[in-house]
């Protein structure tokens, strides 16, 4: 074998070796370049704490897709950016919750499926929400002794 040769096999290997890393990384890091196997929701929160980007979202204890994020409107609810496969329909009367994972867990999005029967299309957004159980407020209501009487 000639120099030209061998330098030609070891380029090829060197190159079919970094396409399978960089396909490997890329299944790993579930990256999307080509985008179209997925769409996006938006859910209205009174508060959304402790979901951030990357929270997992739930239908039936089934993980079906992540927090894209979540920012604060100007009306001072939390949007969160539901990533959702396009293979999954939900219609406009689904609820979503935010759930904790077990007792002091992360907590993530629960959906509840509707059955109106008008489909959500991608942009839209899911405004039968129900935040998070706020112990700390619950707690505090016990050991004043209830609700207020103010509310009456």
């Amino acid at each position: 074998m000639n120099n030209r040769k061998i330098e030609f096999l070891v380029g090829s290997f060197v190159l079919v070796g970094l396409i399978a890393v960089l396909y490997l990384a890329i299944q790993i890091g579930s990256a999307r370049f080509f985008g179209g196997d997925s769409y996006e929701l938006e859910a209205r929160f009174s508060s959304a704490s402790g979901v951030n980007a990357g929270s997992r979202i739930e239908i039936a204890g089934v993980r079906v897709g992540t927090v894209k994020e979540v920012v604060l409107n100007d009306d001072f609810f939390a949007i969160a950016t539901l990533e959702l496969p396009n293979t999954l329909q939900l219609d406009d009367d689904t609820i979503a919750s935010v759930k904790t994972a077990g007792l002091i867990g992360d907590r993530y999005i629960n959906l509840l499926p509707g059955g109106s029967g008008f489909v959500l299309e991608p942009g839209d957004m899911i405004v039968d929400t129900e935040s998070a159980l706020d112990i700390e407020s619950l707690i505090s209501r016990f050991a004043l002794g209830g609700i207020d009487e103010e509310q009456e």
